[in-house]
């Protein structure tokens, strides 16, 4: 298997659980902020839903400078945040696979202006930021869920309010048993 395609399904089993996160955020709290210096739910689920597609945009070329992390934006609904989510995870489908090992082992470089201030190989760089930056943002977004006083999704194995994806998908197997009226 490819390094690319094995990243494609980690990226694909992983944006599903974020998909389940996302749409738990209601309309009405999408400029809630647990704090002052804190982003609001709907800037950190915009966010959440398009880092992947634009780290896959970033690694196409072999440098990149420093992006601009100023204010993040704030959308208008939660439909915005979901549009945004399956238009990053269709990038990330289609650019990902274009990717052969060779370059996935390349070195791909981050720069502020002149001055180089990351190189690591391509796949080392999508590990970092297109997956395990989001997973600590899903972290983060699950506490405002919380906060806020709504379920939190299962994602790796239970929360205090769902059993683990696996206990759900036996569930829904099953054969439900004919109820006698």
């Amino acid at each position: 298997m490819s390094i690319a395609t094995s990243l494609l399904y980690e990226f694909e089993a992983q944006a599903a659980v974020t998909r389940r996160f996302l749409e738990r955020l209601p309309e009405e709290r999408l400029t809630w902020r647990p704090h002052e210096r804190s982003m609001t739910a709907g800037q950190l689920a915009l966010h959440l839903a398009t880092v992947p597609g634009r780290v896959v945009h970033a690694i196409e070329k072999d440098e990149q400078q420093v992006p601009d992390f100023g204010e993040f934006a704030q959308p208008t609904s939660c439909d915005e945040v979901m549009r945004a989510l399956e238009a990053s995870v269709a990038t990330v489908k289609e650019l990902l696979p274009r990717f052969s090992d060779a370059a996935m082992n390349a070195p791909w470089r981050l720069l502020a202006g002149e001055k180089e201030v990351l190189r690591q190989p391509r796949q080392q760089f999508l590990r970092d930021v297109m997956l395990s930056h989001c997973y600590q943002h899903r972290g983060q977004f699950s506490v405002y869920l919380r906060l806020m006083n709504l379920p939190v999704p299962a994602s790796w194995g239970p929360s205090a309010d769902e059993p683990p994806l696996f206990v759900q998908a036996e569930a829904l197997a099953r054969p439900r048993e004919a109820v006698a009226v």
